[in-house]
């Protein structure tokens, strides 16, 4: 099967939530023979990670984005005019639509997969008409959109924390994107999404007549390769990482930092926290200033191994977001305990108190990390419990067992 495979963001080096998934996606259509021709938007700091995809696609194509104040300004008022979202008009571009054409025009490929929202405008059969090879044959390629989340959701969220003043936008764009997700919906083949709360939520915007495109496959992770170190039992140290220039992840931090850690601190004088991440704001660095003794701010690290080998606890503080938590799926493949809210433990099938703590007020958050830090012989249990949940449920090789089965049904639906 050859399969055009356009993504939003380079898939490596797996480092983030999005990465991780595309990244182990990329690597089971290819361990089952696949031929697979990727196209990725990419930034000038990635040129250097293309190695490794051509290891395993068969061909690899990029096409340079670059991103300002100046130019996102643009996309905003083009996107007031248009109705689409601002996302949408921000990763439109006519590079990538031509080198899609170009790739099709062969009349080879047969599934077309769109990687998250963005993406889909590239992979739509109207922008593809034409006197293509496929057009010739009567035939077009199968599409395969993924969702990664229920992107409505995310903005909803959002705009129940924002700021009064910001609070019209966000409504006004999730309103945009309700619309515009339902509409990619019900236009492609087949559509994954990584819960079933998600499931619910596309469904919840495109209609029941959607209801047969939709499968869920959840994310999955390497349990071989993130295996556990051992607890360093005596540590006090609250680690929390993401991808920091991006807004639910630097919100919910932004809330542990200010209203959750000073409870911690009362209760346990000698905890301390670690933040890892890209682009950390600069409030958190601030913060670091103020209080050296007590909180680190690492920014990006090739590795996480030393971080995590020394954690006590990993507090990931959802109060916005879609989909599932890698970070959390990646602390339990390395043995470690994990302080979630609701929202963040959406969608993993974990138990709360066996497998993981969950708490959703800063008091509650606060007493769940303490119990971590205060209790080895619970940290160690609950540890490896998780550990052994997420072998059995998000090991990349048995989680996306399904993914054939969604393709083939994609080609034969088209």
């Amino acid at each position: 099967m050859h399969i055009l495979f356009l993504t939003q963001i380079l898939p490596y080096p797996p480092d983030a939530g999005p990465r991780v998934k595309t990244w182990h996606v990329l690597r089971y259509l290819a361990g089952l023979g696949h031929r697979i021709t990727l196209v990725s938007f990419v930034r000038s700091e990635e040129m250097d990670h293309l190695g490794a995809l051509e290891g395993v696609c068969s061909q690899v194509h990029t096409v340079p984005i670059r991103r300002s104040r100046l130019t996102d300004l643009g996309h905003w008022l083009r996107s007031r005019r248009t109705g689409r979202p601002f996302l949408v008009e921000r990763d439109d571009s006519q590079a990538m639509r031509r080198l899609v054409r170009s790739i099709v025009e062969d009349g080879t490929v047969e599934v077309i997969h769109a990687d998250q929202l963005t993406m889909a405008q590239f992979a739509r059969v109207p922008d593809l008409d034409g006197p293509t090879a496929a057009a010739a044959n009567n035939s077009r390629p199968a599409t395969v959109f993924d969702a990664h989340n229920a992107v409505w959701t995310i903005l909803r969220r959002m705009a129940e924390n924002a700021p009064r003043l910001l609070r019209p936008f966000l409504i006004g764009e999730a309103r945009k994107v309700e619309a515009y997700e339902g509409q990619v919906v019900r236009s492609f083949d087949r559509v994954l999404a990584v819960t079933e709360i998600d499931r619910r939520a596309l469904l919840q915007v495109s209609g029941p007549d959607a209801e047969d495109r939709i499968a869920v496959i959840p994310i999955a992770v390497d349990t071989q390769k993130l295996r556990p170190a051992g607890l360093a039992a005596e540590s006090l140290d609250i680690v929390t990482l993401g991808t920091l220039h991006y807004p639910p992840n630097a919100d919910g931090i932004r809330w542990f930092l200010q209203e959750v850690f000073p409870l911690v601190r009362r209760a346990v004088p000698g905890a301390t926290l670690t933040i890892i991440g890209k682009n950390p704001p600069r409030d958190f660095l601030q913060a670091a200033e103020q209080q050296p003794q007590a909180i680190r701010v690492t920014g990006y690290v090739t590795d996480l191994d030393p971080y995590m080998a020394a954690a006590g606890v990993v507090a990931i503080p959802v109060r916005a977001g879609g989909g599932m938590r890698v970070r959390i799926l990646e602390a339990f493949a390395r043995g470690l305990p994990v302080v979630t809210t609701t929202v963040g433990m959406e969608g993993i099938e974990a138990q709360p108190g066996r497998d993981l703590l969950t708490a959703d007020t800063a008091a509650d958050f606060a007493a769940a990390v303490t119990r971590f830090l205060n209790d080895p012989e619970f940290r160690e249990r609950t540890s490896r419990q998780a550990r052994s949940l997420v072998e059995r449920r998000y090991d990349w090789q048995t989680a996306l067992k399904d993914l054939e089965t969604v393709y083939r049904e994609a080609i034969n639906n088209c």
